[in-house]
C-alpha cells in the first residue's frame, strides 16, 4: 500500500466515523483486500474441516466493526489491529458455539456414559475402575 493510499484510509476511517456512508463503502473498497488476507491467514491455522471461509470471516468481522463507530481510530494501523482482533474473536465465538452444539448432541443425543449397560449383567459400571 502506498503512502498516499495510507493517508487516505486514515481521512476515510475519520470521515467514516462522523457518519458518511459514501466514505464507509469507500473505505471498504480499499480495506478488503487485506483484509481478506488477514482472514485467510487465520484460516490456515484453523482445521481443515472449517465451515468458515476468509470472505465469510471478513463479512462477519466488517459487522461488528461497523456496530462500534464510537471507536477513535488513530490511524490505518489500528484499524487493521483491531479488525485482526475481531477475526479472532469470531473464531473463538464459532469455536464455542461448535463446542457447545457438540456437548448438547451428547447429552441428548442417544447414548451418554450412563446408557451403557454392563456386559456382566451386573449394576452400574465404574468407569474409573475399569479403566485401570
Amino acid at each position: 500500500m502506498t503512502a498516499n493510499v495510507r493517508d487516505n484510509v486514515t481521512a476515510l476511517l475519520a470521515r467514516w466515523c462522523s457518519g458518511s456512508a459514501e466514505d464507509e463503502g469507500r473505505l471498504l473498497a480499499i480495506v478488503e483486500r487485506e483484509l481478506r488476507q488477514i482472514a485467510a491467514a487465520y484460516m490456515r491455522r484453523e482445521r481443515l474441516d472449517h465451515t468458515l471461509q476468509p470472505t465469510a470471516l471478513v463479512n462477519e468481522a466488517y459487522l461488528r466493526l461497523i456496530d462500534n463507530r464510537g471507536i477513535a481510530w488513530e490511524n490505518r494501523a489500528h484499524f487493521f489491529g483491531v479488525a485482526a482482533r475481531v477475526m479472532r474473536q469470531v473464531l473463538v465465538d464459532y469455536a464455542r458455539k461448535r463446542r457447545a452444539l457438540k456437548r448438547d448432541v451428547l447429552r441428548k443425543g442417544n447414548l451418554s456414559v450412563s446408557d451403557v449397560v454392563d456386559p456382566a449383567g451386573g449394576g452400574d459400571i465404574d468407569v474409573l475402575a475399569r479403566d485401570n
